[in-house]
């Protein structure tokens, strides 16, 4: 700004047109404006930087608009839910999400309007069926993952559990004790594979059984690995058990994840189907057997960054 400058131009990792979009700075509502930085295309930034070291002048013609079009400053989540009809059950929680919010350079088709689509048709295929669940199947739509999991944070520790900031220890809020799980799909349009265990082998068994129906699918492994980035940590985080599915990686680190990419036209209709149809049913036998699904140990509470 000292030199006159007016923007930056950054190139982008991606090639053959793609475009992967970066943070435009801090998101407050009171943070002061954030300097100019567009990102180019390989090709274009390349080009540009061929010129200028040839001594040759490049002029560009530059119209950036952008506004907050949530003058508050708030993410809103979205959650609705089908009530549980067994008497002593009812009350208890089976939870299903993806996160609502996208980055600049497209639509967000494959993050994560896919994960939202397959949640709301896994719940429609539920309601279609008719089926009485005896637990509440919740089904939440977060806003504020791709700055931090700020929904899906927000809900837990309204809801779950908190970290006293004097004490350091745990504050457990009523619905602790009555949730059982929690499923999450934000890894593009790829069909499920399979889903992480976050560590909780005492759940290995128990999804196994729950793919075997899937196995013509596709869908048939279970792994004791861990997975983050998205919203089932904010679960995880407390001592619940929330699980990401794995997915089939088509091309969405390569291609559409946060770039000019990520629209429509990447979906695979058939892939969505096979989702959809699988967290239904994981959903339905969360909520449909005797006992919650089991838990890991209770972690270390901790405070600051992305923390609790």
């Amino acid at each position: 700004m000292k030199e006159g400058a007016v923007a930056i131009l950054s190139m982008s990792r991606g090639q053959d047109g793609t475009v992967f979009v970066q943070g435009g700075g801090s998101y407050a509502v009171d943070a002061p404006p954030n300097f100019l930085d567009i990102v180019l295309s390989m090709e274009d930034y390349l080009s540009i930087q061929r010129l200028v070291k040839s001594g040759i002048p490049v002029h560009l013609d530059v119209d950036v608009q952008t506004e907050f079009s949530n003058p508050d400053g708030k993410g809103y989540n979205v959650v609705a839910e089908i009530k549980g009809t067994d008497p002593k059950l009812k009350d208890e929680l089976v939870m299903l999400g993806g996160h609502l919010d996208s980055w600049q350079g497209a639509t967000g088709a494959t993050d994560n309007a896919a994960g939202c689509a397959v949640m709301m048709e896994a719940v429609r295929i539920l309601k279609a069926l008719g089926v009485k669940p005896r637990r509440t199947i919740r089904i939440a739509l977060w806003s504020g993952e791709e700055e931090g999991l700020l929904g899906s944070r927000a809900y837990v520790k309204h809801h779950f559990a908190e970290v006293d900031t004097v004490t350091k220890k745990w504050i457990l809020k009523p619905e602790y004790d009555k949730f059982s799980s929690y499923f999450n799909i934000d890894n593009g349009t790829g069909k499920i594979r399979g889903i992480y265990l976050q560590e909780n082998d005492k759940e290995r068994e128990i999804f196994q059984e729950w793919l075997a129906p899937f196995k013509d699918l596709g869908a048939t492994t279970v792994t004791i690995s861990n997975t983050g980035g998205t919203d089932h940590q904010a679960f995880d985080g407390v001592g619940l058990p929330g699980f990401q599915f794995i997915q089939d990686p088509i091309e969405y680190e390569t291609r559409t994840h946060h770039s000019n990419m990520d629209s429509y036209d990447h979906l695979i209709y058939d892939d969505l189907k096979q989702i959809a149809t699988i967290v239904a049913s994981f959903v339905y036998n969360a909520a449909m057997r005797d006992e919650k699904l089991p838990r890991k140990p209770m972690p270390e509470p901790r405070i600051g960054g992305r923390g609790f």
